[in-house]
This record gives structure tokens, sequence and C-alpha cells, in this order.
């Protein structure tokens, strides 16, 4: 097999297993099984489950952007533009979570939290990099930095809400919450001159 189908394989059967069981239920064994290839061949292409992981939520968070970006309306305002951007990349986060790697795991684990604020960066560097390049409003010097307090600030609010959330349907209130009550402001602040 060549080196990418391999990847694609083990990230397949990864994915597949998450789903289904979560991540922390889910051992590199059965992976391996799945994936119809030695677990020693895993080892070979990431370093640990966690890395298998990691891979596969870049590779997914890297098509949702792009279909996020590619999808931008040239009719709208940059207000409206960067809410439904941040609402959108949001869900985005939180679908993740809740999909791939489980609640349950990531309140329970340490290394959960570690992980989580590595993967959380890299969606930062990765939507400020796709934002600045598809916006058609006013660039200045100081626009990648008034994107970053607003990317950074809406991720805080959206985990921390997320972490401690009791059930789905508070997750909805206080997305809800979060979109009409604290968005808004968080949007003219990054905009304002």
């Amino acid at each position: 097999m060549e080196v990418d189908k391999i990847k694609e394989s083990i990230k397949r059967a990864a994915q597949d297993l998450f789903r289904k069981f979560g991540y922390h239920k889910t051992s590199v064994n059965e992976i391996a099984k799945r994936a119809k290839i030695a677990k020693a061949t895993i080892y070979k292409y990431f370093e640990s489950k966690e890395d298998v992981l990691h891979a596969l939520l870049m590779d997914y968070l890297k098509v949702s952007v792009d279909e996020i970006i590619h999808n931008y309306n040239n009719d709208m305002d940059e207000e409206t533009h960067l809410t439904n951007l941040i609402m959108k990349t949001s869900r985005l986060s939180y679908t993740v979570c809740n999909e791939f790697i489980g609640w349950d795991f990531i309140r329970e684990s340490t290394n959960s939290q570690d992980f989580l604020k590595s993967l959380s960066n890299e969606l930062e560097e990765l939507l400020i990099s796709s934002f600045t390049k598809v916006s058609d409003f006013r660039k200045d010097e100081t626009y990648p930095q008034r994107l970053r307090f607003l990317i950074k600030s809406s991720k805080s609010i959206v985990f921390s809400f997320a972490f401690t959330s009791v059930s789905d349907s508070d997750v909805r209130k206080n997305f809800v919450s979060f979109q009409k009550e604290i968005l808004p402001y968080l949007v003219k602040a990054a905009i304002k001159e």
C-alpha cells in the first residue's frame, strides 16, 4: 500500500470507531483490526492514538473551514459575515468534540485538556489565515489582531459552556444566548476602527 493510502485507511477506521464508541473506548488494536493492518504499522505513521485523532480532526476541520469560506456571500456586510463565520466555526468545534472525542472523556481526562488546547490553537490559526484570505473588507495592519481577538474570545466562551453544560439542550440554549447576547458585541469590538 502507498503511504497516503495507509494513513487514510488508519484515519477512516479510527473515525468510524471514535464515532461509534468514543475516543476513550477505542483501542489502537481495534483501529488496526478495522484498517486491516498490523498495530505496529499504525505506530510507523502515528506516534499515538492521540496523533491519529489529531490528524483526523485537522483534516475534518480544514475541509469544513474551506467549505465555510467558499460559501462566503459577497453581499453581506462585515458584521454579518464575521457573525456567520464565528457561529459556523463554533458549531464545527462543538461537533468535533461531540462526534469524535466524547464529552465524558474531555471532562474527565487531564490529557484531553492539553490536546484540546493544542487543537484549538491550530484551529485558530487555520481560521485566521482562511478568514484573512477571503475577506473583502478593509484590511489594515490591525485586521489580523482584531480577528484573533474575535476568534479567541468566541472560542473561550463556546468551550466554557460546552464544558459546563449538562445536556445537549443546555448547549443549544447557550449557543442561542451566545449568538444573541454576546457575539454581536464581540464582532462590533473586532471591526471597530
